[in-house]
């Protein structure tokens, strides 16, 4: 079987302003989507996840990526996945087992490079008529526990909307540190203790600061979270600052979770060398593929940390995600998104089954979905910023 084409597939959605949220980020206006599709000389397709800015995706596929693999064998996904990465030094790279990649190898370039590892991953299972979580090692399980990821009511509605989603069997919750309000340490600090109160002591509850403290405030908050018993805090610190969480590891006894905007294994071999954090989230459609996550899940595995794979921004990142859970040991609770963004729900068929707190992977080949009929007429792609 042989690669014949990779086109790239772009969607985005507006976000009714009555089903906005506002966080640190801004005021949520748009959801978008990109999707790789390879197509092979054998009638197989497979498609996969990229995020980040759709256009600079398709260029970037068509223009430096495609090239590289038309011809190739899809199901040689290591072999594909070091060719784009490592480009004209490919050979030499397989020579001599070591990495040389090209200098413009990070960003939407490793964005792209997801979307087209799924899609291969999502072919290889389909040619072998197995879900990718067999492919990954069997299965590590078919059911995972999930934990609701929302969290934007402002103080004295962030009780309510938390329980809502326990009354709907979840377990665990993540609430966004900023909610409807400027930022501030006391009132965040004090929306995340109306969430401990209202929770009580049975459900985990996770804190996601979105990168955006600087140290200083990050030991502040911290050291207040402390007698909140968090499962985790997640992102409190810049990933531009790698030395800011070993800092925070040594100076708050809190549960650190960060990854989400690293590209490829190697800045998690540090963070892992330096102890400092708990759990792993790395994206699958960010970091590498699928391909890359799993380097990562082990690299965790081996560190005795866990990989809980960060999941947001379309069906087909949820997909890829719980193949990746599915296929790992190390993966013991899903992130099921929250936001009524409709490209999380409704851009693949069959819809994702959530029951009593936990969340089923696909069981069909390959990744298990499909994108809709007619996705490109449904949610087409509209150019703009997705906050405000």
């Amino acid at each position: 079987m042989k690669i014949t084409d990779v086109q790239v597939r772009m969607f985005s959605a507006p976000i009714p302003p009555e089903r906005q949220h506002r966080t640190d980020l801004g005021q949520a206006v748009k959801a978008e989507a990109c999707v790789v599709e390879v197509n092979t000389d054998e009638d197989l397709r497979g498609i996969g996840p990229a995020f980040g800015s759709p256009p600079a995706i398709r260029a970037i596929v068509e223009n430096e990526l495609r090239h590289l693999i038309i011809g190739a064998d899809p199901c040689a996904v290591e072999h594909l996945w070091e060719r784009m990465y490592n480009g004209s030094r490919a050979e030499l790279t397989e020579r001599s087992g070591y990495s040389f990649p090209r200098v413009h190898r990070r960003g939407e370039t490793l964005a792209a490079m997801s979307g087209i590892d799924v899609a291969c991953w999502d072919i290889a299972g389909k040619a072998l008529g197995v879900p990718i979580h067999r492919l990954l090692g069997g299965g590590a399980r078919t059911r995972i526990p999930a934990y609701a990821s929302g969290g934007w009511a402002p103080r004295d509605r962030i009780g309510d909307e938390l329980l809502g989603y326990a009354g709907r069997g979840f377990r665990a919750v993540k609430m966004r540190l900023w909610g409807d309000h400027p930022f501030e340490i006391r009132e965040a600090v004090a929306r995340v203790a109306a969430a401990r109160t209202a929770l009580g002591a049975d459900i985990d509850l996770m804190v996601d600061a979105h990168g955006a403290l600087g140290l200083p405030m990050a030991v502040r908050v911290g050291e207040q979270f402390v007698p909140l018993a968090l499962r985790w805090f997640e992102e409190p610190v810049s990933p531009d600052d790698p030395a800011g969480y070993r800092q925070l590891r040594a100076r708050v006894p809190v549960g650190l979770a960060a990854g989400e905007n690293e590209v490829t294994r190697f800045p998690f071999v540090g963070l892992l060398a330096d102890g400092a954090l708990d759990v792993l989230q790395p994206d699958i459609a960010v970091v590498g593929g699928l391909t890359e996550a799993r380097r990562v899940a082990v690299l965790a595995h081996a560190h005795h940390r866990l990989c809980v794979p960060h999941v947001w921004h379309s069906s087909l990142i949820v997909a890829a995600s719980l193949q990746l859970a599915a296929g790992v040991p190390n993966c013991p609770i899903f992130e099921v998104p929250m936001s009524r963004n409709p490209l999380i729900w409704e851009l693949t068929t069959p819809e994702f089954r959530v029951e009593n707190g936990e969340v089923e992977a696909p069981c069909g080949p390959g990744l298990g979905v499909e994108l809709i009929p007619d996705a490109e007429l449904k949610y087409p792609y509209i150019p703009g910023p997705m906050y405000r």
